[in-house]
């Protein structure tokens, strides 16, 4: 009999994905599953090794933090101290009905119980085969599950959210020899019968979970997760250009579509919208890209990917880091040159939501920003973006608006009833720097509500995080202070916890 593995590499400098910074670290540790034959038993002894794992951390005063697929631009997830690989820890598990809560309101056909390191394009590809689907991801299919949704990782599903809002459960590691399993007390959703199986504690508290949803790895190391699913769909996709004129700032303004004249589906409403705008080259338009929700058929016509061109899931950083792995220096001329051929057109596309969504790499220096807004403020963004990018760019990038509905996370940046996420993705520069500040900057000064995504370039301090959440941020800190001990909290605390004022230590609180 095996037992789990925890090796260290002696990294002592790590890089994400998108080389946008390097971190120096004191170790990174490979973490796997033993192999008996009992998934059940494999995935208990995961649980007692990682938190005999947090018990060295506290011991020794290391810093802990958990590494997904590496995708943040920022230092989000990172820290000074242990990293630990959590890519290995991919085991999936059916959910069967003595397992589930008899209050639970859902189909608990459709719920997947699944260990933290399973990279979203895992967790399409095992879907897919049981007739099932994931509601919604992000562009990129190589983030882990937990690291996705843990920094608010949206997608452009206008009427759904983002990934953290199919999350309906969280195993968690809270401390040497600890770990609960929580859930919100207005939504149970398992039995007595898998907390035992688990070992665990049961913990039913909506404010906690709600907190512990967006925690960026600083709650503790979440090994698991209980997901919603649905039956497989089909996504029915379509790109095409159109001006930025009143007809269409209506649309980005309201997701009012009954006056829309997309093709082919004239203003039937839309599973997934998104507009992309290169700023030299407003004469021809903007890139709407349109996809509707289908039924599954299995003679559906069969999408052949042409890997020169942006696919239709792909965000910006997909394509135009391709473009600077290939291109020395990327200049607006040359973007814009680049953005015409690459992110070309297209119609009538069809694929599952694992299909649509499929890029797993990321290459070139890219910077990424993105903030959400509420709809009645797109127009006065979009209008400072071009004026911006006048007066303190050109910017080699482009622009882009996505959609989704309020998140119930309580640091969710997709905090309003529909939240506008304008996205900036540009080429590395002096130039691209100078422009994220002026705009950051004036952001604030025209008072224009917004909230940073976690896990993109932003320029949030202490002060910014609580003009920004207010109370939600105060309840967040005392979550924090209930799940984990004081010494707990110090180990799994960052520098960007820190900045954000995030880090605050409650001695009184008495931890769950």
């Amino acid at each position: 009999m095996s037992a789990p593995q925890i090796k260290p590499t002696n990294l002592k400098v790590w890089t994400n994905r998108h080389e946008t910074f390097k971190q120096p670290i004191d170790n990174l540790f490979d973490i796997s599953n033993s192999d008996t034959g009992s998934m059940l038993n494999d995935y208990n002894a995961t649980t007692a090794a990682v938190a005999q794992l947090i018990d060295a951390a506290v011991r020794n005063n290391k810093r802990l933090r958990v590494l997904g697929g590496g995708w943040s631009f920022t230092k989000v997830a990172t820290t000074d101290g242990w990293m630990l690989n959590s890519k290995h820890l991919n085991m999936v598990f059916t959910v069967s009905e003595t397992n589930v809560a008899a209050q639970y309101r859902g189909r608990k056909d459709l719920l997947l119980f699944a260990q933290c390191g399973n990279s979203v394009q895992e967790l399409n590809t095992y879907l897919k085969n049981k007739s099932r689907s994931l509601k919604t991801t992000g562009a990129s299919n190589g983030q882990t599950i937990v690291g996705a949704f843990s920094t608010g990782t949206h997608g452009a599903a206008i009427d759904f959210g983002s990934t953290q809002d199919y999350v309906v459960g969280l195993h968690i590691i809270t401390g040497p020899g600890k770990h609960i399993w929580l859930e919100r007390a207005s939504y149970p959703v398992v039995s007595d019968a898998f907390i035992q199986k688990l070992q665990t504690q049961l913990v039913r508290d909506d404010e906690l979970f709600n907190a512990a949803l967006i925690s960026f790895g600083s709650f503790g190391f979440i090994h698991g997760v209980m997901l919603e699913t649905e039956d497989i769909f089909l996504l029915e996709c379509y790109r095409q250009r159109m001006p930025m004129d009143d007809h269409l700032r209506h649309i980005m303004g309201t997701l009012d579509f009954s006056n829309a004249q997309f093709r082919p589906h004239g203003n039937e409403r839309p599973f997934h919208f998104q507009v992309v705008v290169n700023p030299y080259d407003m004469d021809n338009g903007a890139y709407v890209t349109t996809m509707f929700k289908r039924s599954y058929q299995p003679n559906y016509p069969q999408w052949v990917r042409d890997f020169s061109k942006a696919g239709p899931g792909d965000d910006a950083p997909a394509f135009l880091g391709k473009l600077t792995a290939n291109v020395p220096v990327l200049t607006h001329l040359v973007v814009d040159q680049l953005v015409k051929s690459v992110y070309a057109p297209f119609e009538n596309v069809w694929g599952t939501m694992g299909e649509i969504f499929y890029n797993t790499d990321a290459r070139g220096k890219i910077y990424s920003s993105a903030f959400g807004i509420p709809l009645n403020y797109v127009s006065q963004v979009h209008d400072l973006i071009m004026e911006l990018n006048k007066t303190a760019g050109p910017v080699a990038g482009v622009f882009a608006y996505r959609y989704v509905r309020q998140s119930e996370a309580t640091l969710s940046f997709t905090q309003y009833p529909h939240t506008c996420i304008v996205e900036i993705d540009v080429a590395e520069s002096s130039v691209s720097k100078n422009f994220y500040a002026a705009l950051w900057g004036e952001l604030f000064n025209r008072n224009i509500p917004h909230a940073f995504h976690w896990g993109k370039m932003q320029n949030l301090d202490a002060a910014a995080v609580q003009r920004i959440y207010g109370d939600r941020r105060d309840r967040w800190i005392a979550a924090r202070n209930q799940l984990l001990a004081p010494e707990v909290i110090s180990i799994f605390n960052n520098q960007a916890l820190k900045e954000w004022g995030l880090d605050e230590v409650r001695q009184a609180l008495r931890p769950v």
